[in-house]
Parts: C-alpha cells; structure tokens; sequence
C-alpha cells in the first residue's frame, strides 16, 4: 500500500511540508509506503478547456502527465496546501483541475486534504480541496478535526500541538482504511460497477 502526498505549497520545505511529512512518518509508522511530491516553485499553468484529455487521456501541459502515468502506484492520494486570501492557494488548484480531469482511475482510492494557514481561512480552503475526492468516487479520510495546521513558520506549526496530533490521527485513519479495503479485497468485495456517465446540461 502506498500514498502520494502532493505538497502544493511553493516552499518545499514550510507549514504545509510539515505537516505532511508528520503523515508520512505516521504512515510508516503503520507499515503504509508514502511518497511526497513537491510542486515547488515552478509555474503551474490552468486549465484552457481545450479538451485534449477528454480525447486522448492526457493534458497538453506535460506536468500532470507523469503523475498520471503513475497513479496505479498509489492507493490514496492527500493533497496539502497553504491558504492565500481565504482559500488553497491557486498552483495547487491548477494543478488539481488538471490532473482530475485527466484522469480515470481515481475511483476506489482513498483521499484526504490538509492546509496550512497563518491564522484563519483554513476550513474555506479545506471545503475546496474536498471537492477533487467527491466527485471522483473517492472515500474521504476523516480525523479528529478538519486537517488543518497553524503557524507562520515550520518551527510555529511544530508547536501547534493539536494540529499536529490531527495529522498522525488522519494517518492513522488513511492506514486503516488502507489495510480494511485491502482485507475486503482479499474476501472477495468488489468495488461497484460504474453506469455509463450521463451528462445533463441546465439549458436544452
């Protein structure tokens, strides 16, 4: 079993990277692989509505591409972002737009989102990144809180003491999740069978 972490945050070492490598830790911890993948500092184009991935399964910016060649590798996906004027900051929404809407084969994997913030905006942020996961027929990973950190400094979020204990809980929680799909798989439960897509616009 093995989870990507997607850093969406500029600073590939900050807030939102520690709070996630204290996921990566605690999944280890718990026998589950993980893997942290920085968007780091480098431009992340929006999507164009061009429809290329409609038609060919992949996005005419090549960056979401090696991903998705790569997502069989991963049972869950948590993606973590920092908060910029209310919401998740606008590389990692990007990126998102694009990578969910390229790919297929993210049914069945478990997802969570984790942000970062100074001082509020956090669940706003937190609401939005949830949204790749529910329209994706994706189970959402819970903790004891909505995964959020605060502090202004890597240093600041190691002592938010209760932000830092919602990470381990949702890796926990990711882990056993991870190991019940697996043990169902094991007794022969099968995922459902997905109906042709239908697709209805407001306006005929």
């Amino acid at each position: 079993m093995k989870v990507l972490l997607i850093n969406g945050s500029p600073n590939e070492n900050g807030c939102t990277y520690t709070a996630l490598k204290e996921i990566a830790d605690t999944l280890g911890e718990e026998g589950v692989q993980s893997e942290i993948y920085q968007l780091g500092k480098k431009p992340v184009a929006g999507c164009i509505a061009c429809g290329n991935c409609r038609r060919t399964g992949k996005c005419i910016w090549d960056d979401v591409n090696a991903l998705l060649a790569r997502m069989d590798e991963f049972d869950g996906i948590i993606v973590g972002a920092p908060v910029y004027y209310g919401g998740a900051c606008g590389q990692i929404t990007a990126f998102l737009d694009r990578l969910f809407c390229a790919g297929g084969s993210f049914a069945g994997k478990v997802g969570a989102a984790v942000v970062s913030c100074r001082r509020g905006g956090a669940s706003a942020a937190f609401d939005r990144l949830n949204k790749y996961f529910t329209i994706s027929r994706m189970p959402i990973v819970s903790s004891q809180y909505w995964n959020q950190v605060h502090g202004n400094t890597p240093e600041e979020v190691r002592k938010d003491e209760e932000g830092m204990q919602t990470m381990r809980t949702l890796a926990r929680e990711t882990a056993w999740l991870l190991k019940s799909i697996e043990a169902g798989k094991k007794c022969g439960v099968k995922r459902p069978a997905e109906e042709p897509r239908k697709r209805t616009n407001f306006i005929r």
